[in-house]
């Protein structure tokens, strides 16, 4: 698969895509997008990665830091885009962004989720999940294997 980064230009042109959402605190968080690029890499179709390469952390995490809202809008963009969204939320990170993003597209019909046990708050996330009819799945292998199946 092809790889977009953030904040490269999201040129999918009518080919699936998946969006690499879920856990992404700088060294908390495992390389977890990584080691779906490297299973996916012989298939079909687009991968989109909001881990971006250049981020510092030093950033204001406001509005009118351009660099910041440049990486939130693309974010919501390939979200928006995407034909499909796994979501991995790391049992050693809270994650809020990625509980919001879950929130926004829990109705999507795209989300494939892994919450393994003990995230913080794997209650909420399997609730959600539930009612929404959120597909998931135990740890990290199976939704690179789920993800194979889908793209068969």
């Amino acid at each position: 698969m092809n790889v977009i980064k953030a904040p490269e230009e999201l040129t999918i042109n009518n080919q699936y895509s998946i969006f690499l959402a879920g856990s992404i605190e700088g060294d908390t968080a495992t390389k977890w997008q990584d080691m779906v690029i490297e299973n996916l890499s012989n298939e079909k179709g687009i991968l989109l990665n909001p881990r971006r390469l250049s981020w510092d952390t030093s950033w204001k995490q406001e509005i009118e830091n351009p660099k910041f809202k440049e990486q939130v809008t693309w974010e919501l963009d390939a979200l928006e885009q995407a034909d499909r969204i796994i979501m991995y939320f790391d049992p050693a990170t809270k994650s809020p962004i990625s509980l919001l993003e879950l929130g926004l597209f829990a109705k999507s019909g795209k989300l494939l989720v892994c919450c393994p046990k003990g995230f913080w708050r794997k209650g909420n996330v399997d609730i959600v999940c539930e009612r929404y009819k959120v597909d998931q799945v135990n740890n990290l292998e199976e939704l690179i294997d789920e993800v194979k199946k889908k793209l068969k």
